[in-house]
Formats: structure tokens, sequence, C-alpha cells
């Protein structure tokens, strides 16, 4: 049985824009007001027996290199939890200090943090706040706090005040740096305007390197293409440590113990930009750690697929810490929805590796601080490319009383395509304790296996082999080949909703944009030669000891592919217009 394995291309370069990681707006230096400090306490959304709240603290006195804020409620308010502060709660009175990241606070510099919280009758704003003993005037409340009854313009009926679906009734954020690679590309201009995800693949690209957009600039970006609109913008955390334990192209860089660096110098300064007030208005849809939790369920021991590496990653619990505690501390913030990567249905399929895998999601999902609350839902086929929809054939197919389940192909695989495959998971995680509203996500930008190799109808009644290969619209050797596949093409456009159970098509992946290099290129991003990506290599037990399928003459991962680029163009399905 092949157990097989996602590309996961890795970086996509993003870059600069301002720095800094704590939540400050305004400037050092600022004349000092006879008003020490304001407060503006605004409750975002509110519901029968809970509401979110945003606090935004002033200092018009002199600069402070740590701060704690105090109140006291009128009712019985519960603070929950909360975030971008050490928050705690005696009675009615509830003390905020400052994280080690967002201490310096500069004379006329702001900074905010937020919480849950629940009661009962009513939710007043409360009337003293004192920064470091002295008290504020309030400015909070008013219009934009909704009343007991009112869930909040982005609440159609969740108890977190979240969308059921963030996709729907939304457009999602179009990555300008990918947009205009792709527009210069010959017919690149028939998908320039498509929305792709912000890979941040490295602690640099949180502010950006090499000239182009941080992580702030495309959320500034994106509030200019929300207008007065609901936007999704697509975030991809990618820097577990001992990132893809069973490749070399997307390696990343820190080491299998860097565990605390990844919290502090990676998911700590992320979560303190996106929990910044101003961008409360965008749905941020993050894609948590692709290929991490796959890996040990398939990769860590006792297949022939196992890697030294993984053996670590499994033994040291350093890919479920930190996965934990980026559902933790993003799924603490109002506006974040996180999907977990559930690799596709040629990896997972077998019911020796989907039992498991749901098994070890709801685990990492109910550990080390996380919720099934923090976790919005999963996505399958990110940056692979597995077929949305195989239209030729199903999985219960025969051919002369046989099961196409003993070809060669299917190896005994439940699943055919993703969106059964994403459909089947979804019940298996909801009936394990997930939450029953759980989406998911298909990556369909690289998986549309249009141009002339594309089957029009099923294959031969002869053989189960015969009638696969011929049905088949996935025209890769085989279903583990996951680095820069010869043939493939454009997938389904991004579309909400647009199956049961599924919460949109989205492009994680940004067409164009390398899996990893053909031949060893000396680089500082961390990525290795994984010989998967070379066309001329004879496989490994991981692709069935097949050849890869692989284009020649690519660069590192994540960077520019015009050659595969307008193959895909050339490919795509449905036919570009």
């Amino acid at each position: 049985m092949s157990h097989t394995r996602t590309s996961l291309l890795a970086a996509m370069a993003l870059v600069a824009g301002t720095t800094g990681t704590a939540l400050l707006v305004g400037q050092a230096g600022a004349a000092t007001s006879a008003v020490p400090c304001t407060v503006d306490y605004k409750v975002q959304s509110q519901w029968d027996t809970g509401f979110t709240a945003a606090v935004t603290i002033t200092n018009n006195a002199a600069a402070k290199s740590g701060w704690t804020v105090k109140w006291s409620y009128a009712g019985n308010q519960k603070v929950t939890n909360g975030w971008n502060g050490k928050i705690s709660q005696n009675g009615a009175d509830v003390t905020v200090a400052n994280e080690g990241y967002n201490g310096n606070l500069a004379s006329g510099g702001s900074v905010s943090f937020g919480f849950n919280g629940t009661y009962s009758g009513t939710n007043s704003v409360p009337a003293t706040f004192t920064l470091d003993g002295v008290t504020c005037n309030v400015d909070g409340g008013g219009p934009t706090d909704p009343g007991p009854t009112d869930p909040g313009p982005t609440d159609p009926g969740t108890p977190s005040g979240k969308a059921n679906n963030p996709y729907t009734g939304a457009k999602v954020y179009v990555n300008p740096e990918w947009s205009a690679k792709a527009a210069a590309e010959p017919g690149g201009s028939k998908i320039a305007n498509q929305p792709t995800a912000v890979w941040l693949d490295r602690i640099a690209a949180i502010n950006g390197v090499k000239g182009g957009m941080g992580l702030r600039a495309h959320l500034d970006e994106a509030l200019k293409q929300k207008g007065s609109s609901e936007l999704v913008v697509q975030v991809v955390i990618y820097d577990l440590p001992g990132r893809d334990c069973a490749a070399l192209a997307s390696n990343g860089e820190l080491g299998p113990n860097d565990i605390d660096k990844y919290k502090s110098q990676y998911i700590d300064p992320i979560v303190s930009i996106l929990s910044e007030a101003k961008y409360a208005g965008l749905r941020i849809a993050t894609v948590i750690e692709p290929d991490s939790l796959p890996n040990l369920v398939t990769n860590a021991g006792g297949t022939p697929t196992t890697t030294d590496a993984c053996v670590t990653m499994k033994g040291n619990g350093n890919y479920e810490k930190g996965v934990s505690y980026a559902l933790d501390k993003l799924g603490a913030i109002p506006n974040v929805y996180n999907y977990i990567d559930a690799a596709h249905h040629g990896w997972l399929g077998w019911d020796s590796n989907l039992g498991p895998a749901v098994q070890q999601f709801h685990k990492v999902a109910t550990t080390n601080g996380a919720s099934v609350k923090d976790v919005a839902g999963f996505i399958v086929n990110t940056a692979n490319y597995s077929p949305t929809k195989e239209p030729h054939y199903k999985v219960t197919d025969t051919v002369g009383g046989q099961t196409i389940r003993q070809s060669k192909w299917v190896d005994w695989n439940q699943y055919v395509d993703e969106q059964s495959f994403a459909q089947a998971m979804r019940d298996k995680l909801v009936a394990a304790g997930f939450d029953s509203g759980l989406g998911m996500l298909i990556d369909t930008s690289r998986n549309g296996w249009g141009g002339s190799a594309r089957p029009s109808g099923p294959g031969p009644q002869t053989t189960v082999d015969g009638y696969v290969d011929g049905s088949r619209i996935d025209r890769r050797i085989h279903a583990g080949n996951w680095c820069n596949q010869s043939g493939a093409g454009i997938g389904e456009r991004p579309t909400a909703a647009p199956a049961a159970g599924i919460d949109a098509y989205v492009w994680v992946k940004p067409p164009g944009e390398s899996d990893g290099n053909s031949a060893p290129i000396p680089n500082d991003e961390g990525k290795g030669f994984d010989r998967m990506c070379d066309p001329t290599y004879g496989g490994n037990p991981r692709n069935g000891n097949n050849p890869t399928g692989s284009l020649p003459n690519s660069p590192l991962a994540g960077q520019w592919f015009s050659a595969q680029f307008q193959q895909l163009v050339k490919n795509a399905y449905p036919p570009l217009s």
C-alpha cells in the first residue's frame, strides 16, 4: 500500500512593510496631554450569554516600558479568554498587563487588546479605567456597541460572533505581488485578478523580505480592496520547527527543537499584527502548518515511508505543540478563522490513515491550550494536484466483477478525488468532537488537468487498470508525485460554498510558484534539494518507486517558474476565457 504525501512549496516572497510587533498606534514623542490617558472600550459582538470586546488605551503621559490597565464591572461579566494582554479577574475587578512584545507604550502611543466574556442581564461599559493607577477618560460604547439581542453585522447566529462560512458574501484578497507576475506572463491577464494566499514561510516574511510586502502591508492593501464589502484575507502559517520532515524542498529555518522561537518570534508577532483594531473588519482565514500533522500519521514510524526527521518530530512533540499554540493564539482573535491542513486523498484516503489522522487532529485541537472552538475547518490538497472531482469514474465502479480499488492507481484507497475525501473527512471530524458547523476548503489552484491529454469519458471496460487509467483526468504517473507536475492545469476558480460542507474552493498555492528546485541550488532559505523535483529520478516508497513527472529547470520552492505558469494556463480546466 502506498501512503503518499503532498507537495509543500514553501515560500512566497513576502516583503517589507512596517516593522515591529507591538500593537502600537500613533507617534512616539507626542505632546503630553492634560488628560493622562484615554480608553476606547467597544463591544464588537454580543449574543444572549456572551460577548467579544476590544479595548484601546492611549497614553498621553510619559513613555512606558510596561503597563497595567484595570476596571470594574457593574454587572456579572466574566472574562473567559483574551489576547495581546495578560488578563486576570477577581470578582468584578479586571486587570490587564502587557505581554512581553507590547510593553513599550510611547507618549501619545496606543495599545490594543481584546477578550471574550460571558454575562447575563445587562452588559454596560465599565465606568472607570486606570492606567498604572491613574484614572483615564473613557470613550467607549456608542453606536458600534450592539445591544443585548443584536449579534452584530458579521454574526449570522454563531455563539462566537463569527460567520458560519467566512467566504459567503465576501470578496477575497488579491495579492498585488502575485497578480503583477501573473499579468506579465502570456495569457496571465485572464487569471491575474484571482485571489491567492499570502505565505508566511519564515520569520522575516512577517515584516517583508527583499523589498516587498510584509503582513501589515498586505492587510493595509486588503482594507483598500474591502471597501464597504466583506473581504477574506488568506494567510498561510508555515514555519514549524523541523518543518516538512518527509521532504527537503520546503524545509524551513527552525531546527527540530526551536519551539520557543516559533512561539515568541513567529506566532506571537503574527497574532499581534492580526489583532490590531484597524484590521478587525477583515475576515482572516489562516491555513495552519501544511504538511505537518499528516506526516506524523504516515511518515513517523512503522511504514516504508518513515523518515528519521519525522520520527524526531513525533518524538519531541513540537509539531503538536506548535500547531496547538497557533490554534490557541490565533483562534482567540474574533475575526480569524483557522483551517488546519489535512493533506489530500492520495495521502490519507486509506482507512488505516484517515482514522488515525482524525484522532491526531482532535488531539492537537484539544491540548496545550487549544480548543475545537479555535478550528473553523480544514483544508485539503494544499499545493497539490489531486482533482477536485473525477468526472468519469467513481471508487465504487467495477470492471468484470472486480472493484477498481484494486487497480494500480487507486491502490485500495477509499477515494479518487478531493471533494469526496473532504466531505467524508468532515463527517469523521464532526463525529470525533469537532463543531457541527465545520467547513472544508479545497485548494484548486493547479488541479484542473485540462488540455489535449484530458479524457473525454470513461476508459475501456477491459481491465481495472485500463478502465481507471483511461478515465482519470489526473494524469500524474503516481498520486504521490507532488513537485512541479508536468501536464497540470489551473483548476476551478475560487468559489464560496460550492458543495455541501465545503466553505470554498481556494487558491492557496499561487500558480506559477515553484514547488522545489530540480537540481541543487545554494540558498539561505533552508531549502534543500529534493529528488522528487528531479525529472530524472526514479522515485522512492512514497511514490511507489515511480518517476517523478516533474518539470525540468525549476527554481527554489516559492520562486517564480514561468514555464510552469504557462503550462498551467494552457491546461486550465474549466478553460480560461
